[in-house]
């Protein structure tokens, strides 16, 4: 199959005309909703983009879903990091095609499944968990989505360290990022990227803090808002309510440490 058309299996978007969404898996079944009934089997080795008609003459789009589409749509136990801050941090850490990236914090997965994307079947994931229950759910979503293997899901508190060393970027979605600079540090590459999530400007500071003492430089820290307008070529306006705060981000790079104090880099000499 060559991508362009609906292969048994595939996920695809089901919209309505007025913008209700349904993410199904294709295969031989009757899928309900309030608009109708669809019978799923009728759109294999369809193309993508046309329209299917329930069974009650409702019209439903059929799309392929983005990978914005498919992190609004994953199982959650917890709260997710939004589609709007995901593309700033996956060209904040430098995620492509072959990366190594760490993150910690799985929790449903949304970064893990953008991180699985982005980096390929060349690249690979490290996601760490201390819930057992929130890496299995982190699993199965992106199981679901066909990712899986490029990711290993571990169970571990890291106050003892990563596993892995030289990676190429690494993110921190935790309650007390302060406390594992060291070892984050530890993990990176020489002047590779560390990012930081978190939702109040107290630990913001803390995080600012801590970063220069650990070896890391270049702090950069912001805010990510998102205002949509109303799709009406007649009536174009803002929407009635946005989603506004949801996080601060913070990046930063690391520094190769020398002999001095901490947060001092390896110094080359001029001859």
């Amino acid at each position: 199959m060559d991508g362009k058309r609906i292969a048994q299996g595939d996920l695809a978007l089901l919209v309505s005309k007025e913008g209700k969404e349904f993410l199904v898996q294709v295969e031989k079944r009757v899928f309900g909703t309030h608009l109708g009934n669809v019978d799923l089997g009728n759109l294999i080795d369809q193309p993508w983009g046309l329209t299917i008609g329930t069974h009650r003459g409702k019209t439903l789009y059929v799309l392929k879903p983005s990978l914005h589409d498919l992190t609004r749509h994953i199982k959650r136990r917890t709260q997710i990091i939004f589609p709007k801050e995901l593309g700033f941090i996956l060209m904040k850490l430098e995620v492509g095609p072959g990366k190594r990236v760490i993150e910690c914090g799985t929790g449903s997965g949304s970064l893990t499944l953008a991180l699985a994307w982005m980096a390929g079947p060349t690249g690979q994931v490290i996601s760490y968990e201390r819930e057992e229950a929130f890496s299995l759910l982190a699993r199965e979503n992106l199981e679901r989505l066909g990712l899986a293997d490029r990711v290993e899901f571990k169970v571990k508190d890291i106050q003892e360290g990563f596993d892995e060393e030289e990676v190429d970027a690494l993110f921190l979605d935790v309650k007390n990022p302060w406390d594992y600079l060291e070892q984050a540090h530890q993990a990176l590459s020489g002047g590779r990227t560390l990012g930081i999530l978190v939702p109040t400007t107290n630990q913001v500071s803390r995080v600012l803090f801590g970063l220069e003492e650990k070896g890391f430089v270049y702090p950069e820290v912001c805010e990510i808002l998102l205002r949509r307008y109303k799709a009406n070529p007649e009536r174009l306006r803002p929407e009635d309510r946005m989603v506004a705060h949801t996080g601060f981000l913070v990046f930063a790079r690391k520094m190769l440490q020398g002999k001095g104090e901490k947060g001092d880099g390896v110094v080359l000499q001029q001859q």
